[in-house]
């Protein structure tokens, strides 16, 4: 009965705040950050937009993802070198000295442990497995500890709604605006959102990239209700019949509690206005922190519900093991990773050409 009245009680809260949201009068500086025109359509859209990773050919990603984790290969090459040479027995301290090497390149204790456990149950049980065997084994068990994306990208809703998370410094909002360009080339025309209105500078940053690429902006000053910036982001998108939404968020949510409910907010809001199966929460992650990335999806999904990664600088670090880490623990898809700082950089994640870019035939 209690929780009757308290379920009562909260959902009038939420009706209360999207009134709050839904009346937020906008001064004559406000509007003037909002855009009157919508980006121009290609012409042939309809057909463009078939396959938004139609682009990108298999063999191109292979060589990407050979290039882009060149660190990481390095860091296991000497590991594998000596133990997979020649093809011999596997015994207890070979597996150990696996382990270590695969700590280093940022699996994490408890990822690493249940990746070789089973092995490691055999060579306990009096086996004699190979190194050849361990090596396929160890392929066949990362392909399936890195989930799939099985959600449709963009999903699928006019306008769907792409949710981005992050700590500030991970490359959050260049990764918006190279996702609005790839999106654009492929037909769609997209917003950004500009719900980081704790910084001023982020909002000026969104803004810089919403010029290069040539979309529409929505943007309120510095200290504005961030619920109210996307309330006017979707229902613009929904006015002018744009695509897809992109909106930027505070990076410093995972620190404070009056910001992480702020965010549910955020979320509560898109949730009125746009159907589940039409968003996409996406929590963006900076490689070079390895396991510290961790800890940020761990924060962030108790706000949020986590849809997919991406991962960023995976080129400048040798902890590439971490998607590894991040997919298993979360049971979370990776949608891309970033391999360099050109557009064509950001590639879709395809766990195959990781797998075999860090341990090659």
């Amino acid at each position: 009965m209690f929780k009757f009245f308290r379920r009562k009680k909260e959902e009038k809260k939420e009706k209360e705040e999207l009134k709050k949201v839904e009346s937020v009068e906008v001064s004559p500086e406000e509007k003037a950050e909002l855009p009157e025109k919508s980006v121009e359509k290609p012409a042939e859209k309809k057909e463009e937009k078939k396959g938004f990773f139609s682009r990108f050919k298999t063999e191109k990603l292979f060589e990407k993802f050979k290039k882009g984790l060149s660190k990481t290969k390095e860091k296991l090459s000497e590991t594998f070198s000596e133990l997979f040479e020649v093809d011999k027995v596997v015994d207890l301290q070979t597996l150990e000295e696996l382990e270590e090497s695969l700590i280093l390149a940022d699996l994490g204790v408890d990822t690493t442990l249940a990746l070789l456990e089973p092995f490691k149950e055999r060579v306990l049980k009096g086996e004699a497995p190979t190194t050849r065997e361990l090596k396929e084994f160890l392929r066949s068990q990362m392909l399936s500890f890195l989930k799939e994306c099985d959600r449709e990208f963009p999903p699928p809703g006019k306008p769907s709604v792409l949710f981005f998370l992050g700590v500030n410094g991970v490359g959050k909002t260049t990764t918006i605006a190279k996702i609005g360009k790839k999106l654009q080339t492929q037909g769609y025309s997209v917003v950004l959102v500009a719900a980081d209105t704790f910084r001023a500078a982020a909002i000026d940053q969104l803004k810089m990239w919403g010029n290069r690429i040539g979309a529409p902006v929505i943007a309120l000053q510095e200290g504005a209700d961030p619920g109210a910036v996307i309330y006017q982001g979707i229902t613009y998108a929904q006015q002018k019949s744009i695509d897809v939404v992109l909106i930027d968020t505070a990076g410093r949510l995972h620190t404070k509690y009056n910001l992480i409910e702020e965010l549910k907010k955020m979320v509560r809001v898109v949730n009125k206005l746009v159907p589940e199966e039409s968003q996409e929460n996406i929590i963006v992650l900076d490689a070079t922190t390895g396991q510290n990335a961790l800890n940020q999806v761990e924060h962030f999904s108790q706000a949020v519900p986590i849809h997919t990664a991406i991962i960023t600088k995976m080129d400048g670090t040798a902890k590439g093991g971490v998607a590894i880490a991040i997919s298993h623990k979360f049971n979370l898809p990776i949608r891309f990773i970033g391999l360099g700082e050109k557009e064509d950089d950001l590639v879709p994640f395809d766990k195959k050409a990781f797998v075999s870019a860090i341990l090659p035939n």
